[in-house]
């Protein structure tokens, strides 16, 4: 797959809320994931399974899910980003909207690095 294709199939699965899937068929074993703190957890993780168990830990940590958006991809070479919006409640918060921006480096037709800036 071209950086153009992974980048609108992560989007399209992640717009159906398909995350799991999106993991599965788009990322590489190896892939790692930074995020812009430590409040999921080591601002670093590299493996496909300690990307799955940060989203799995994020998923415990929501009270209630109303909405996201997630805009069209920008590609630039192998790398890719998106914004996406989500309006939701974390347990023990009140309802708040977040925004990021999400770049993507891909190679050999897999997401090896993810890297998000809130």
């Amino acid at each position: 797959m071209t950086t153009q294709q992974v980048a609108n199939r992560l989007v399209e699965l992640c717009r159906q809320g398909k995350i799991d899937q999106a993991q599965n068929e788009l990322f590489d074993n190896d892939a790692v994931s930074i995020e812009s703190n430590e409040s999921m957890g080591p601002m670093e993780i590299k493996g496909l399974a300690g990307i799955k168990e940060k989203s799995q830990r994020f998923d415990a940590m929501l009270e209630h899910f109303y909405s996201a958006t997630i805009s069209d991809p920008v590609i630039a070479g192998n790398w890719f980003s998106i914004a996406w919006d989500m309006d939701a409640q974390m347990k023990g918060q009140a309802r708040m909207l977040m925004s990021e921006i999400c770049v993507y480096k891909v190679d050999n037709g897999k997401i090896i690095s993810e890297q998000f800036f809130f």
